[in-house]
C-alpha cells in the first residue's frame, strides 16, 4: 500500500507549476525552431523569432512566458493501492499546491481565476480553484499531468454534435478559421472525438498532455486511422495559411493529437481545444517515498535564434502621435513605440462604459493616447513590470466606437479584429497593432516605467500608464480599414 503524503503532492503541484511558467517543453521548442527555419512569410518569421526569443530569456530569468499564467487543470491517475495521507480532499491538496505556486514571491503568477462567474467574477487572488479530473487505475503509484491554460487559447475552444455520416475532416477545416488567432499559433490543437459531450471537450484537452511527434510520425509513416487523420489534418490546416499570430504564413499548427472513445450510434461528438504558444504542462509520478521534482532542461537544445527590431521598422513617439501620422501606415508596417502608454482591458473598459452610462466623469482623458490591451504579472526586485504581453484584442470590439469617440488614436492587442471594431477604426481613421502573444518577458524589457492611474481594485486589469521604449508592434487595420489578418492568410493561402 502506498501512502501518500498530503506535502509530497502539495511540493510536487507546485514545484511543477513553477516550472511551467518559464520552461517550455523541448519538443515544443524543437518543433517551433523547425518551424522557424522553413517560414517564409516575413511577418510570421519576426512573430516566431519573437517567441523564442522570449522563451530563452524565460528560462534563464525563471519569470513567465505569457502573462497569462493560466487556469490550472490536472488530470490524476490515482493507483487504487494508494492513500492519500490527509484529512482534507485531494481538491484542497491540489489547491494549496497551486495557491503556493501562484503566491511564490520569487516568481509571482498572475492570479486570473474569478468566482461567481455568472455575477460579481471576483478574483479569488491565488488562482484557485484548479479543475481536476480523477482516474482510478490498478497499482501503488499516483501519475499527475497538470497544465495551466490560458483564457486566450482556452476561449476559441469549439465543440460540434456531428451526424454519423458528416465529415470531421470538414468540420475542422471550416472551424478553424473561425477561431481567429487569438490562440496564439503556432501550437498544437487536441481533438477529441467520441464519448459524450463533456467526454469530448475533456479528451481534447487531455490530447495536449502528449509529446510533439508530428515530424516522427510523418518520417515514419502513419499505421492507424488516428494517425492518418492526424496527419491529413495538419496537413491541410497549415496549407490554410493562418500562420504565426494569425498574419499569414506555412506554419499554424505544431501537431494535430487525437483520442477518442466509444460513443452512442446516432452521435458523433467532436471537439476541438487549441493550445497557445505557452504550451504549459508537465508531468510527475509519486509513490510515496517523496515529493517529485522536474529536472531542468539543457538550454543548449534552444535554437540559436536571438530577436531584433527589423531595420525598416518606424520609430514611433507616443508623446507627440498625431492623427496626421498615423495615416501614413500600411498594413503589415512594423512600428517601435516609445513614450507614454496606457492600458486598459475588459474589466477597464466595462468600468469606463458605465460611468459615461451615468454621465460621471472619467478619471483621465484618452485625447491622443494609444491603449494597450494588457493584464501585467507582478513586478520582482527592480522590475517595472512583470511579463506583460498583449490579450485577444476582440473581447474590447464592442467598446472600440466608445473609446475612438473619447479621442484614441491606436489600440494594441492580440490577434485579430471583428468587422464591427473595423468599421469604427475606418470611421474614425485610426488604427489598430498587433504585439505578439507568447513573448510576454520580452515586450516588458521594452517597459521602463509603470504606475497605476484609474481603477487600481481591478488589481491586473487597472489601467496603468506605462513609459515604453521601442515596443515591437505591427500595423494589422490601418486608417483606410485594411486589415493584414484577412490579407496575410489569404495570401499565404494562396
Amino acid at each position: 500500500m502506498g501512502v501518500i503524503s498530503e506535502a509530497d503532492l502539495i511540493d510536487s503541484v507546485s514545484d511543477a507549476l513553477q516550472y511551467i511558467s518559464y520552461y517550455h517543453p523541448p519538443d515544443y521548442i524543437k518543433a517551433l525552431g523547425d518551424a522557424y527555419l522553413c517560414e517564409e512569410s516575413p511577418a510570421a518569421k519576426d512573430a516566431i523569432a519573437q517567441m523564442l526569443t522570449n522563451s530563452r530569456m524565460s528560462a534563464i530569468g525563471h519569470r513567465p512566458i505569457c502573462q497569462d499564467t493560466g487556469i490550472v487543470t490536472v488530470f490524476v491517475k490515482w493507483g487504487q493501492g494508494c492513500t492519500l495521507a490527509s484529512s482534507r480532499s485531494l481538491q484542497n491538496v491540489i489547491d494549496e499546491g497551486v495557491r503556493r505556486a501562484y503566491l511564490n514571491r520569487s516568481n509571482p503568477l498572475r492570479a486570473s481565476i474569478v468566482a461567481d462567474p455568472a455575477f460579481s467574477r471576483c478574483n479569488t487572488r491565488d488562482n484557485t480553484p484548479s479543475v481536476v479530473h480523477v482516474e482510478m487505475v490498478p497499482g501503488s503509484r499516483v501519475e499527475v499531468t497538470l497544465a495551466a491554460k490560458g483564457g486566450g487559447s482556452e476561449n476559441k475552444s469549439k465543440f460540434t454534435m456531428l451526424n454519423p455520416s458528416d465529415s470531421i475532416v470538414d468540420w475542422v477545416l471550416e472551424t478553424v478559421p473561425s477561431m481567429g488567432a487569438g490562440w496564439c499559433p503556432p501550437g498544437m490543437l487536441g481533438i477529441g472525438i467520441g464519448g459524450t459531450a463533456e467526454k469530448a471537450m475533456v479528451m481534447a484537452k487531455e490530447s495536449l498532455m502528449g509529446p510533439i511527434d508530428m515530424a516522427q510520425l510523418k518520417a515514419r509513416g502513419p499505421t492507424t486511422d488516428i494517425e492518418n487523420l492526424r496527419v491529413e489534418l495538419y496537413d491541410k490546416i497549415n496549407a490554410l495559411g493562418i500562420g504565426a499570430q494569425g498574419l499569414g504564413g506555412l506554419t499554424t499548427v505544431l501537431d494535430v493529437k487525437i483520442l477518442d472513445w466509444p460513443t452512442h450510434a446516432a452521435s458523433k461528438p467532436v471537439a476541438i481545444v487549441p493550445n497557445c504558444a505557452a504550451t504549459r504542462h508537465a508531468h510527475f509520478t509519486l509513490d510515496g517515498s517523496g515529493p517529485s521534482f522536474l529536472p531542468k532542461p539543457d538550454l543548449s537544445s534552444w535554437p540559436d535564434v536571438s530577436w531584433a527590431p527589423d531595420k525598416h521598422a518606424l520609430r514611433v513617439d507616443l508623446n507627440t502621435l498625431a492623427a496626421a501620422e498615423i495615416k501614413h501606415w500600411k498594413a503589415g508596417d512594423r512600428l517601435l513605440l516609445s513614450g507614454k502608454l496606457l492600458t486598459g482591458r475588459d474589466a477597464a473598459h466595462k468600468r469606463i462604459h458605465d460611468l459615461l452610462a451615468r454621465g460621471e466623469p472619467l478619471p483621465l482623458s484618452f485625447k491622443d493616447r494609444v491603449i494597450y490591451y494588457v493584464g501585467p504579472v507582478d513586478p520582482v526586485g527592480d522590475e517595472a513590470v512583470g511579463p506583460a504581453g498583449p490579450t485577444t484584442a476582440s473581447r474590447m470590439d464592442k467598446f472600440t466606437d466608445m473609446m475612438l469617440d473619447l479621442g484614441l488614436l491606436a489600440m494594441v492587442g492580440k490577434a485579430e479584429r471583428g468587422s464591427i471594431a473595423i468599421a469604427s477604426i475606418k470611421a474614425h481613421q485610426r488604427a489598430y497593432l498587433t504585439a505578439v502573444g507568447g513573448a510576454a518577458y520580452l515586450v516588458a524589457q521594452a517597459i521602463r516605467s509603470s504606475r497605476i492611474v484609474a481603477f487600481e481594485d481591478l488589481g491586473m486589469e487597472a489601467i496603468y500608464e506605462f513609459e515604453v521604449e521601442d515596443m515591437p508592434v505591427t500595423v494589422a487595420v490601418t486608417v483606410d480599414g485594411e486589415n493584414l489578418h484577412a490579407s496575410g492568410p489569404e495570401f499565404w493561402r494562396r
